[in-house]
Formats: C-alpha cells, structure tokens, sequence
C-alpha cells in the first residue's frame, strides 16, 4: 500500500508542477498581449510623434550643453580664470548639497583648466570625502580628452 501511495503522491506533485508552469505561461502571454496593446494605443496618439521629436531636441540640446561648448577660449586666460573660479564655486555649492555627481563634473572641469592641476588635486584630496575624491579620479580622463578634443578645434580654427 505504501508504494501505492507514493506514486499517487508523486503524480500529483507533478499535475501541481504542470498546472503552476500553465498559469506561469498564460500570465505572461497576458502581460505580453498588455504590453503590445499598450504600445499601439501609445502610438496611435496623435500628440506622440510630436512629444517623441520635442524629447529628443531637448534631449540632443541638454548634450551639447554639457559638452565642448562648456570650456572657455584656453587662450584669453581671464576668460580661464573666470570659467575657473565660477566651476570650483559650483562645484562646492552642489556637493554641499547633496549632489555628487554633478559638484564633481564641475571640480573636473575646473582641474581640466587649472595651471597647477597637482596642488588642486592635494587640496581637494584633503578636504573631499574619499569616495567623492574617487569619483573625482575617475572622472579625469574624459575631461582632459574634452580639453584636448578642444584645443584640437582651436588649433584646426587657426589655419583658417
């Protein structure tokens, strides 16, 4: 009787095992079918290709924002001093706010123009945090490729 049993067992734990697997598989395909029917009703919204353009020219201004256009002429050094000082302001207004991310962006520029980039880098390593000095350290190369991307473009101005 006891083999009896188990195999009856057995088999039942398997039908539990297929009948979860089934409602797994209709769950999806009713997640999916949602998915699809949401993606035409977003679609067939008149207003959708003209939010879809508006985010993206706002999308592509935000880049160049951020981008070359940014750093001052490396030639007029007031202009340098300037961008220098207003960066290393903004920078430290923004990690006493809280916001790490974008107060570092701005330190890094301000090495990137700096005339002794060296004693910058002591001074800020004794007064950041060390986890915000690393990001800081990370965040070096791609400002120094920006700055030689830009004399490139200044020099290629020149011979014109």
């Amino acid at each position: 009787m006891e083999g009896g049993l188990k195999i009856s067992t057995i088999s039942e734990v398997m039908m539990g095992g297929k009948s979860s697997t089934i409602a797994a598989g209709v769950c999806g395909a009713l997640f999916v079918g949602y998915c699809i029917y949401f993606d035409r009703k977003r679609r067939s919204d008149p207003n959708f290709k003209n939010r879809l353009r508006e985010r993206r020219r706002n999308q592509a201004a935000a880049k160049q924002g951020t981008g070359l256009s940014k750093l001052p002429d490396l030639k007029d050094a007031e202009a340098v001093q300037k961008f220098f000082l207003e960066e290393i302001q903004l920078g430290e207004e923004l990690l006493a706010q809280g916001d790490y991310e974008n107060g570092v962006e701005h330190l890094t520029n301000a090495i990137a123009v700096c005339g002794q980039p060296q004693q910058l880098l002591q001074v800020l390593q004794q007064t950041l945090p060390p986890p915000v000095f690393q990001m800081l350290l990370t965040k070096l190369p791609t400002i120094s490729q920006r700055i030689v991307s830009a004399q490139g473009s200044l020099n290629e101005d020149d011979l014109e």
